[in-house]
């Protein structure tokens, strides 16, 4: 497994070693010990999750407070997305700032997207599946979400506005200056 730093150093593009031939392909998807040796910290998944989405769908920006802050571990199994992490860490030098992937069945890129961050992907594609791992469960009272088209953040989603397809409840996120946010200063993995 590759791993690299984005912009947003915390922000991690996970790139699997594939070995194909005339039978199809292998890969490992991941692997904790690397992971871990590459971060410092150990991330204890929990949890895979795994939706299915048309062209046009946007799901986003979506995190969790408390103790129920979400690290994701996220990858397409079949289409292409792009996807979104937006640094919503209070004090942070990159507060404010995103990182925005192509991921797609085909390039086999995965991205980590560590608490203090909102996430988001919007499916290019005609149709995409797209699976991901979490290190804390669901929690209803501790969902939260970011208005995707906030003109600070200032996301290119690929698509015209016109043509995003999103939940009721995506559609009425707050902006990042009246969302809940995280602390810079807290370290959100001891």
């Amino acid at each position: 497994m590759k791993y690299t730093r984005t912009e947003i150093p915390e922000v991690i593009i996970c790139e699997p070693k594939v070995f194909g031939d005339h039978r199809g392909y292998f890969m490992e998807s991941f692997k904790e010990d690397t992971l871990t040796e590459f971060l410092g910290y150990k991330i204890h998944f929990c949890q895979d999750n795994e939706s299915a989405s048309t062209k046009g769908v946007l799901r986003g920006l979506h995190y969790q407070m408390g103790t129920f802050a979400q690290t994701k571990l996220v990858r397409v199994i079949q289409g292409a997305v792009i996807d979104v992490a937006v640094d919503i860490r209070k004090g942070s030098p990159t507060f404010g700032q995103h990182v925005a992937v192509e991921l797609s069945a085909e390039n086999k890129k995965q991205l980590l997207v560590p608490k203090g961050f909102a996430h988001g992907f919007v499916v290019l594609s005609d149709t995409a599946i797209f699976s991901y791992k979490v290190d804390a469960l669901y929690s209803f009272e501790n969902e939260r979400g970011l208005a995707f088209d906030d003109p600070t953040l200032n996301i290119n989603w690929g698509l015209e506005k016109s043509a995003l397809i999103l939940s009721d409840k995506d559609t009425k996120n707050p902006t990042l200056e009246n969302a809940d946010l995280f602390d810079y200063n807290i370290n959100y993995y001891e």
